[in-house]
C-alpha cells in the first residue's frame, strides 16, 4: 500500500506540474515559453525519481510500468494496481487543473498538432526511447540513482522540448488520460495509450537483444 500511495502522489504531480505549466502557459501569454514548459515536465520526473525511487521505483508511468514486467523486472501481481493507482493520479491532477482553470479548454491534453498517424508515430518513437533509457540506468524496476534521475529527466525534457509541439510528447498512457477526460478531449486517446505502450514495449525487446551479451 506505500508503494501504490506513492505512485499515485507521484503521478499526480507529474501531470499536475507539467500540464499545470502548459495550461499557466497560454493563460500568462507565453511567459513561461515552450522551452520552460518542456524544463517542466523534465525537471518534475527527475525530482520524483530522486524523491520516491527507493519507496515505488517512481514509475509514474503504466507504459514504465508494463515494460518492467514485460522484462521480467517487475511481478505481475503488482502491475494492475500500479496501473490503477497511476491513472487515478492523473485524473484528481486532470481534474485540479480543471478546478483552478475552469475556462482552459485542453488543461495540457495530449492532442496531435497534425494527423493523428503522425502523432502515433512520434509517441511510438519517443516512448521507445524513454524506456530504452529507464532499462539501461534502472536498477531493477527502481529508478533511483546518481545518473538515473537526470538521465531520465533529461530524455524527457529533451523530447518534450523537440516533438512537443508537434504530437504532445506524452510518452505516458496515464498523463494523457487525467488531462483528457477532465477536459472532455478524448477524441484521440487511444492512440496516446496503444502508442506508448508499443513503444515501451518495442524498447523492452530491443534492450533485451542488446544486453544478451553483456548481461
Amino acid at each position: 500500500m506505500r508503494k501504490y500511495i506513492t505512485e499515485f502522489i507521484g503521478t499526480f504531480f507529474l501531470v499536475f506540474v507539467g500540464c499545470g505549466a502548459m495550461v499557466i502557459n497560454n493563460h500568462v501569454g507565453g511567459a513561461i515559453s515552450h522551452v520552460g514548459v518542456a524544463m517542466c515536465w523534465g525537471l518534475i520526473v527527475m525530482v520524483l525519481i530522486y524523491s520516491i525511487g527507493d519507496i515505488s521505483g517512481a514509475h509514474i508511468n503504466p507504459a514504465v510500468t508494463i515494460g518492467f514486467w514485460i522484462c521480467k523486472r517487475f511481478p505481475l501481481k503488482e502491475v494492475f494496481p500500479y496501473v490503477i493507482v497511476q491513472i487515478l493520479g492523473a485524473l484528481v491532477a486532470g481534474f485540479s487543473l480543471k478546478a483552478l482553470f475552469p475556462l482552459d479548454e485542453f488543461l495540457g491534453s495530449s492532442l496531435p498538432a497534425g494527423t493523428w498517424q503522425q502523432s502515433f508515430i512520434f509517441e511510438t518513437i519517443l516512448t521507445f526511447l524513454l524506456m530504452f533509457v529507464i532499462l539501461n540506468v534502472s536498477t531493477g524496476a527502481k529508478e533511483k540513482g546518481i545518473t538515473a534521475g537526470i538521465a531520465i529527466g533529461a530524455t524527457v525534457g529533451m523530447e518534450a522540448m523537440f516533438a512537443g509541439p508537434i504530437c504532445g510528447a506524452s510518452m505516458n498512457p496515464a498523463r494523457s488520460i487525467g488531462p483528457a477526460i477532465a477536459s472532455g478531449h478524448t477524441e484521440y486517446l487511444w492512440a496516446y495509450i496503444v502508442a506508448t505502450i508499443l513503444g515501451a514495449l518495442l524498447a523492452v525487446l530491443v534492450f533485451k537483444f542488446t544486453r544478451k551479451e553483456v548481461s
